[in-house]
């Protein structure tokens, strides 16, 4: 048994789907086939998906019994002590341009009403005397 999930891709590749598998819902096709079938499905799903994306799992005879494929996500299967696990990779770090060193304008501002005369501060003393 195969489970197929499509985001982002053309109708025609969903309606081509559709004459080997079941979609039980918008983008997710299941159905029976055998792995000669499977791999062909996969290889229109790569063709045909553009910019979209794709997770394709089926039952192996394995520890886990399940496999995975996938193109253009951002899970992706890692293999750990003979386990496929889906990792989402870490985000990557801004670039040190996007960011500017010293303080925010909020912080700035909370200073500034800190140490203004309004709140009686060490030069509101000195205007008595003036």
């Amino acid at each position: 048994m195969i489970v197929l999930v499509l985001s982002a891709c053309p109708v025609g590749l969903r309606g081509d789907l559709t004459k080997w598998l079941y979609e039980i819902s918008a983008g997710v096709f299941v159905g029976k086939v055998s792995a000669r079938v499977r791999d062909h499905l996969w290889s229109r799903v790569e063709e045909f998906s553009g910019t979209g994306r794709a997770i394709l799992i089926w039952t192996t005879r394995s520890e886990q019994g399940l496999g995975f494929r996938v193109k253009d996500h951002h899970w992706q299967p890692e293999d750990i002590d003979g386990l496929t696990l889906m990792r989402r990779p870490p985000p990557s770090a801004p670039p040190s341009s996007e960011m500017r060193p010293g303080w925010s304008k909020a912080a700035s501002y909370r200073r500034g009403q800190r140490f203004s005369n309004k709140r009686g501060g060490e030069n509101s003393q000195l205007k008595g005397l003036e």
